[in-house]
C-alpha cells in the first residue's frame, strides 16, 4: 500500500524564504544569539566595527573599506540566522498543513455514562479528561481518547496521510482515537483522555514548528568545542597588537576583528541548529513524529531493536488464513457456509474470514433474504445463520460441538475422520482453530493466525545488514513464538514476556553499552518504551504507549526503523562532515590574512600569498566575503544532509578527510582568489 506523505515544501520556495529573511532578522536579538557563542561573539565584533564606521562617518575619516567589513560581518551573522529560521519554516508550513486540519469541532457528550443516546452538543474545546462523548458516522473526533463501546470504522488521513479507513474497537491495543480524526462507519463511545489544547495533534504541531527542540548531547558538546575555540582564537588575536607595536606597526581594530571572524568556526557555528531541526524534519517526510532530538541522534547509533509482536510484528487481530474442508465436503462449500456464519460477526475474527472469502472465491457477501442471522456473543463463542432449515454455527471447537450435540437432543455426533487432528495441527502451529458446523454436522474447521506484516522479513534482513540485532517480544508461548519469529525473521524472541521482562532485557542490554530502540503499541508496553534509548510507539496503539515514546511512527510500521537509523546516522554526518569542513577552511584564510597584516614590516610573509591577491586590503575583504558566502552555499547540504551509505566507521573517516578535509582546504583558496579578482576588477578594494 502507498502511503501519502507531508508534501515538504521546496528548499528555496519563494514563501520559505521570505518569512526565513523576516525571522533572520528578530533572530539577531543577541537573548536568542547568546545559546550561539560563535555567531553571538560575531554579531558583537559587527557592532564594533558599526561603532568604528559611524565614529568615522562623523569625524569624516571613514573608509569605504570599514563600510565593507562592517556589511559583510553584519551579513554573516544574518546568513546563519537565515539558515536556522529557514530550517523552521519548513516545519512550520508542515505544522499549518496540520493546523488546517482541526475545525471548531462540535462533540456529542453524553448526560448519563448509564444511557449512551442522551447526548449535548457542545464545543470540542469544553471537553474535559474523563467526558464520555458519542461520535457517529461523519463525526469528527473532537479529542484524544479511548473507545469504551463500540466499533467504528475511522479516516486517519488528518494524522498519518492514509486515505484507507481503519478500524478502532472497544478493548485491546486499538481502542485509542486521536482528535481531528473522522469516523466514516458505525459509531463509538469516546472516553476523553487528553485537555484541550494538548491532543496528540496540538503535540505535533508544536513539535514540527520546532518549539519543544532541545538540543542532543552531543550537539551541546559540539557548541561547547566551538565556543572554546572561539575562545582561543579571541586570546591570539588579542596579543596581535602588542606584537605589531614590538614591530613598529599599527594595527587597525577593524582587521584584527576581520581576522577574528574568519578564523573562528563561523561554517559550522551557523549551521549547527538548522543541521538538528532538519533531522526532525526528514522524519516527518516518512511519517515519523520525533518528540525528542536526542532521539533522533540516538538512532543513528542503535545496536538492538526490540518489538513486541501484535500489532507491531503481526497485525494485532487473529486473521482467517484458510478455511479446511472435511472428507466429503468440497472447498467452495465449506467457504460459503462459513461467510454465512460470519455475516453477523462483527470481530476482527468474523471480517477476516469475510475477506479470506473475497480474496480468494467468488462468493457473494450480501445477506440472504429470509435469513434470521446469530450475532457473535461472548457468553455462546459463536455466530451463525438460520435459513430454510440450515443452521449453519461458527465458533470455538468446544461451542461447536456442543451446539451439534444440541442439535442431536444430546445425543453423540460423529466427528469427521481428520477432525481432532487438524484442530491439534493449527492450536500446535500458534493458530487458532475455529468450527464449522450445519445442524449436527461438523464442515471444516478455521485457521486464524497472527498474519505477519507483508514484506517484513525483507525489512528486517536490511536491519542486520545495518548492524542492527532484532528481537521479538510476546506473551506467547515458546512454540507460538517460535513461529511467528521465524516467519518474520527476527534474530531472537523472548516468549512469555511481561512487561517486566521487557524492562529487564533492555536494561541489560543498556548495561552492555549498547543503544536499544523499542517498538510498541500497547499499554505493556510502556515502560520498556519509556526505557528504551528509542522509543517508537506505533500510531495505532494505546494512548499510553504513545505518551511513553520519544517517536511515533504514523504509519504503524515496525520496518520504518530503517529509515528512523538512515536519518539519524545522516545527522551524525552531516553535522560531522561540516564540522570538517568548517575547520579545513580557515587554514586558506591564514594564507590570505596573514600576509596582509605584517607583509609591511616582515618582508618575508610575502611568501605565503601563495594566492597572489591584488592588495592586503582586497585580501582581508576577500576573506570575510567567502566567510559569508559559504554560509548560505552549505544550507542546502545542511538542510538534506549528507547522503547515508551503509559503510564503516573507517571508511567513512576517510570519506570525510577527503571530501570535506580537503574540499575545506581547497574551495577557500579557489574562491577566495575568485573574490579578490572580482573586488579588484570592480574597484571594491
Amino acid at each position: 500500500m502507498t502511503r501519502k506523505r507531508y508534501a515538504a515544501p521546496a528548499l528555496f520556495a519563494g514563501p520559505l524564504v521570505q518569512q526565513a529573511t523576516i525571522d533572520a532578522f528578530r533572530k539577531l536579538d543577541p537573548r536568542v544569539l547568546v545559546a550561539n557563542p560563535v555567531i553571538f561573539v560575531t554579531e558583537a565584533v559587527a557592532a564594533v566595527v558599526t561603532i568604528v564606521l559611524i565614529r568615522d562617518l562623523l569625524t569624516g575619516a571613514a573608509t569605504a573599506f570599514t563600510a565593507q567589513i562592517a556589511l559583510w560581518l553584519w551579513l554573516t551573522v544574518i546568513f546563519s540566522t537565515f539558515a536556522e529560521a529557514l530550517a523552521e519554516g519548513r516545519g512550520k508550513a508542515q505544522a499549518d498543513a496540520l493546523r488546517r486540519t482541526r475545525t471548531d469541532t462540535r462533540a456529542k457528550r453524553l448526560v448519563s455514562a448509564s444511557n449512551d443516546r442522551i447526548v449535548e452538543t457542545v464545543s470540542a474545546l469544553d471537553l474535559k479528561p474523563g467526558d464520555l462523548v458519542r461520535v457517529e458516522t461523519g463525526d469528527v473526533i473532537p479529542g484524544d481518547g479511548d473507545i469504551v463501546a463500540g466499533i467504528a470504522s475511522v479516516n486517519e488521513a488528518a494524522i498519518t496521510g492514509e486515505s484507507a479507513p481503519v478500524i478502532r474497537e472497544a478493548g485491546g491495543d486499538r481502542s485509542a482515537v486521536t482528535g481531528g480524526t473522522t469516523v466514516v462507519s458505525d459509531w463509538i463511545i469516546v472516553k476523553v483522555t487528553a485537555q484541550p489544547g494538548h491532543s496528540f495533534l496540538d503535540r505535533m504541531i508544536a513539535l514540527v514548528e520546532g518549539a519543544e527542540r532541545q538540543k542532543t548531547p552531543n550537539e551541546i558538546a559540539l557548541t561547547v568545542l566551538l565556543a572554546g575555540m572561539t575562545l582561543v582564537f579571541i586570546v591570539a588575536v588579542g596579543t596581535l597588537p602588542g606584537f605589531a607595536a614590538y614591530h613598529g606597526m599599527a594595527m587597525p581594530v577593524v582587521v584584527l576583528i576581520a581576522l577574528l571572524v574568519c578564523l573562528i568556526p563561523t561554517t559550522i557555528g551557523g549551521l549547527l541548529s538548522a543541521i538538528g531541526i532538519a533531522g526532525m524534519d526528514r522524519l516527518l517526510k516518512f511519517n515519523v513524529l520525533a518528540t525528542s532530538g536526542r532521539a533522533v541522534e540516538a538512532s543513528g547509533d542503535v545496536d538492538t531493536l526490540l518489538l513486541d509482536k501484535t500489532g507491531t510484528i503481526t497485525f494485532g487481530n487473529r486473521m482467517a488464513s484458510e478455511v479446511i474442508p472435511m472428507p466429503g465436503i468440497s472447498a467452495h462449500q465449506v467457504m460459503e457456509a462459513a461467510v454465512l456464519a460470519s455475516l453477523a460477526d462483527e470481530t476482527a475474527e468474523g471480517r477476516s474470514i469475510l475477506e479470506l472469502a473475497r480474496n480468494t472465491m467468488n462468493i457473494a457477501l450480501d445477506r440472504p433474504a429470509g435469513a434470521s442471522f446469530i450475532e457473535f456473543s461472548a457468553a455462546t463463542r459463536l455466530s451463525g445463520v438460520d435459513l430454510d432449515g440450515r443452521r449453519l454455527r461458527k465458533g470455538a471447537i468446544d461451542s461447536v460441538v456442543k451446539f451439534a450435540r444440541q442439535t442431536t437432543c444430546g445425543q453423540p455426533i460423529t466427528e469427521p475422520p481428520g477432525f481432532r487432528e487438524t484442530v491439534d495441527r493449527i492450536a500446535r502451529s500458534g493458530g487458532t482453530p475455529l468450527g464449522l458446523v450445519e445442524n449436527d454436522r461438523i464442515l471444516g474447521v478455521i485457521h486464524l493466525k497472527d498474519v505477519v506484516k507483508p514484506d517484513i522479513k525483507e525489512r528486517f534482513a536490511e536491519l542486520r545488514r545495518m548492524g542492527i540485532r532484532t528481537v521479538m517480544v510476546t506473551g506467547d508461548n515458546p512454540a507460538t513464538a517460535a513461529a511467528i519469529a521465524s516467519e518474520a525473521g527476527v534474530d531472537d524472541f523472548i516468549a512469555e514476556a511481561t512487561p517486566q521482562d521487557k524492562l529487564a532485557f533492555i536494561r541489560a542490554e543498556q548495561s552492555k553499552g549498547r543503544l536499544v530502540a523499542m517498538c510498541g503499541d500497547g499499554t505493556n508496553d510502556a515502560p520498556a518504551l519509556a526505557q528504551a534509548d528509542v522509543g517508537v510507539a506505533m500510531q495505532t496503539g494505546t494512548q499510553a504507549a504513545r505518551e511513553a515514546g520519544n517517536m511515533v511512527d504514523l504509519d504503524s510500521d515496525p520496518t520504518k526503523l530503517i529509515e528512523v537509523v538512515g536519518i539519524g546516522k545522516q545527522l551524525l554526518m552531516t553535522r560531522g562532515a561540516l564540522t570538517t569542513f568548517s575547520i579545513a577552511n580557515d587554514v586558506a584564510k591564514y594564507f590570505a590574512i596573514l600576509p596582509a597584516l605584517f607583509v609591511a614590516s616582515l618582508p618575508a610573509l610575502g611568501a605565503l600569498n601563495v594566492m597572489g591577491l591584488s592588495s592586503p586590503q582586497s585580501a582581508i575583504l576577500s576573506a570575510v566575503i567567502f566567510n559569508a558566502l559559504i554560509i548560505v552555499a552549505l544550507v542546502p547540504l545542511a538542510l538534506k544532509g549528507v547522503a547515508y551509505r551503509p559503510v564503516g566507521a573507517a571508511a567513512l573517516l576517510r570519506r570525510n578527510l577527503v571530501v570535506y578535509g580537503l574540499g575545506g582546504l581547497i574551495v577557500p583558496f579557489v574562491g577566495i582568489k575568485l573574490i579578490d579578482m572580482a573586488v579588484t576588477a570592480i574597484g571594491l578594494s
